[in-house]
C-alpha cells in the first residue's frame, strides 16, 4: 500500500511516512506567485489554470489583524466541538458553515478583505466590469491532526433538482450547455494569514479543470500527482484567486499549527443565486463606496438586527 494512501492513516508510522513524503514532494511544480501589479498576467493565469496566487495582497498590519480575528473565531467554533469532529471532515471546518448567518461578513477582519487595492483591480479585470457583487465571506480552517485528504470537488454545478442543488440556478433544458461552458460566474478569493507550507494542509488545486466535464475522481482513484498538486509554498499575506468550478480539496495538516484561509466570494455581474444577509446596515455604511455597492445584496434591512453566532448544525 502506498504511504500516501488517503484512506488509511491509522498509525503513527503511516503519518510519519506521509510527512516525509510531503516534505520531499508536495506542492505544484513551478507555482507562480505574482505581484499585485501584474494584473494582465494574473488574469491570463486565472483563465488558464482556474486560479492564480498573488503575494502581498495584505500588508503586515492587515495580516496581524486577520490572524487575530481568525484566532478569535476559531476559538468560538471549536468550543462547540470539543471532539474536533468538524463540519467538513475531522478537524476541518468551514467558517461560513459554522456561522448562523452562513457568512463572516459581520466580522471587521473579513470586511477589510472586500475591497483591497491589491485585489480589486484583478477582480475587475477578470469580470471585465466593476458591477460584480459579494456573495458571502467564509473560508475554512483545519487543525493539527487533520490527517485525511478531503475529496476533490467543485463549489458549483448545474441545477439538478430543488433537493440536490437548491442554490444552483443554471439550467439548459436542451442539455447543450453547462455552467462549465460559461465565462467564470463565481470567484473566491482566499487569503493566507500564515505561510502555506508542504505540511500544514495547503489546498490542492487541479489546474485547468474549471471547464472540465470529466467525472471528478474519488480519493481511491486520484493519481498521486493530484494529491501533490497543492498551492505551496506561498507566503503569509498572499491571496489565491480562484474559479470555484475548478477541482480542489483539503489536504492533511501534519504541522503543529492551525491553518486557515478566510475568503470573500463574488458573483459575476451576469450571475445570481439566492443570497442571505450577512452584514448590518451600520457596518456596511463604514465600507468604501465600492464595497458598499458590492455588498448591496447581502446587507440586512435597516429595521432588522443581524443575529450572529456559531453553530455546528449542517448548513440550511
Amino acid at each position: 500500500m502506498s504511504t500516501t494512501d488517503p484512506t488509511n492513516y491509522d498509525s503513527e508510522s503511516k503519518i510519519s511516512a506521509l510527512r516525509e513524503h510531503l516534505t520531499a514532494h508536495n506542492g505544484i511544480v513551478g507555482l507562480e506567485v505574482l505581484d499585485p501589479s501584474e494584473v494582465d498576467r494574473a488574469v491570463r493565469l486565472f483563465h488558464r489554470d482556474g486560479f492564480v496566487v498573488v503575494r502581498d495582497a495584505l500588508d503586515a498590519e492587515q495580516i496581524e489583524l486577520l490572524r487575530a480575528g481568525v484566532a478569535e473565531v476559531v476559538a468560538g467554533i471549536i468550543a462547540l466541538d470539543t471532539d474536533n469532529h468538524g463540519n467538513r471532515g475531522s478537524h476541518r471546518y468551514s467558517f461560513g458553515g459554522s456561522s448562523i448567518t452562513r457568512s463572516m461578513l459581520h466580522r471587521p477582519e473579513w470586511q477589510m478583505l472586500i475591497d483591497l487595492p491589491t485585489v480589486t483591480p484583478i477582480l475587475m479585470a477578470i469580470f471585465g466590469s466593476s458591477e460584480y457583487v459579494v456573495r458571502a465571506a467564509s473560508g475554512d480552517f483545519c487543525l493539527p491532526g487533520a490527517g485525511e485528504y478531503q475529496p476533490l470537488h467543485s463549489d458549483m454545478r448545474d441545477f439538478i433538482d430543488q433537493k440536490s442543488t437548491p442554490f444552483s440556478s443554471f439550467h439548459d433544458p436542451r442539455g447543450h450547455l453547462s455552467i462549465r461552458d460559461m465565462p467564470c460566474p463565481y470567484v473566491c478569493v482566499n487569503f493566507m494569514p500564515i505561510d502555506m507550507t508542504r505540511l500544514n494542509g495547503p489546498t490542492r488545486q487541479i489546474p485547468g479543470t474549471q471547464h472540465s466535464r470529466e467525472p471528478i475522481p474519488r480519493l481511491s482513484e486520484e493519481p498521486e500527482w493530484m494529491r501533490l498538486s497543492t498551492v505551496c509554498p506561498a507566503p503569509a499575506g498572499a491571496a489565491q484567486i480562484r474559479d470555484v468550478r475548478a477541482w480542489h480539496g483539503g489536504t492533511p495538516n501534519l504541522s503543529d499549527e492551525m491553518r486557515a484561509i478566510p475568503n470573500v466570494e463574488y458573483y459575476a455581474p451576469w450571475f445570481r443565486e439566492p443570497m442571505v444577509p450577512g452584514i448590518s446596515r451600520a457596518d456596511q455604511q463604514l465600507l468604501s463606496e465600492h464595497a458598499q455597492r458590492l455588498t448591496r445584496y447581502v446587507v440586512a434591512d435597516s429595521a432588522d438586527a443581524l443575529e450572529t453566532g456559531y453553530t455546528m448544525s449542517p448548513p440550511r
